[in-house]
């Protein structure tokens, strides 16, 4: 797992704050200096915190449990749906559903109806009904689709969340605390990073920016998988090899135990007549 250096950071943009009329005061710790107006973010620490971000990341995947991407953002849609599909995660980038965590059981149905639609439709059932019947559903379909598809195989809710921009996503984040389900977000100048459980300070508008940090932490979760991976084959094997030596062992001792004479009693002996 590589951390962008500094000079990847800076060509990314990710430096970029907003106005300093725009800034959210309790962002002063990741400010480096203000210029034109604008306020620097301070990329050394850019790059020290996205690292620790990896790291947890990393850990959750090894797990492996999931992590939801939220980036309901023009700039960000299409790199989060990219980048959390290679990984096998589940991610929102149209409008986040009201409820999706803190009322997850009723996602959970509107997620069953699409399933039983597929299902109408593969085992003749679609074929039989009207037209317009046919119509509405295959609407429905699609409106479910759009918003609810990329998260069908999430089954339980998620052990993490990571937000583009928590400014407009201030939905999604206030579920994830309700529920002590930690928060990781690309957080700039203009947002409170007091929700957040791992700050990554960073322009959230430039699509460079974004596509630098997802890549660093989609990386890292990719290697977790991959180690998760290795210790399933591992582990067999571990527990083959320490369960020979124990078969080995109880073989020589019943082998002992077979060659070994019976015992007989010993006779018994007279006690001398007492004179």
């Amino acid at each position: 797992m590589s951390t962008p250096t500094f000079d990847q950071l800076l060509e990314a943009g990710c430096h970029f704050g907003h106005l300093k009329r725009k800034w959210n005061p309790a962002m002063a710790p990741y400010i480096f200096m203000e210029r034109n107006g604008i306020h620097i973010i301070d990329l050394y620490k850019t790059a020290a915190k996205l690292d620790e971000a990896a790291n947890a990341l990393k850990a959750i995947a090894k797990q492996g449990k999931k992590v939801l991407f939220v980036a309901t953002k023009k700039q960000a849609k299409q790199v989060v749906a990219d980048k959390a599909s290679s990984i096998n995660m589940p991610y929102v980038i149209e409008r986040w559903p009201g409820g999706m965590l803190t009322n997850f059981p009723t996602i959970r149905k509107a997620v069953k109806k699409m399933t039983a639609i597929d299902k109408m439709t593969k085992d003749g059932t679609f074929d039989n009904l009207s037209k317009r019947e046919k119509l509405q559903i295959t609407r429905q379909r699609a409106k479910l689709e759009k918003t609810l598809g990329s998260i069908a195989d999430l089954n339980r809710l998620p052990s993490a969340l990571f937000v583009v921009d928590v400014l407009k996503e201030h939905i999604a984040v206030a579920e994830a605390n309700r529920l002590g389900i930690p928060v990781f977000a690309m957080v700039d100048t203009n947002s409170n990073p007091n929700d957040v459980d791992f700050v990554i300070p960073a322009n959230d508008d430039a699509s460079k920016s974004i596509e630098l940090v997802l890549d660093t932490l989609c990386s890292a979760m990719a290697e977790g998988l991959e180690e998760r991976k290795i210790e399933k084959v591992d582990a067999p094997e571990a527990a083959e090899g320490e369960a020979a030596p124990r078969r080995e062992r109880r073989r020589v001792s019943r082998a002992k135990a077979e060659a070994a004479p019976e015992a007989t009693e010993a006779p018994a002996t007279e006690a001398p007549a007492a004179e």
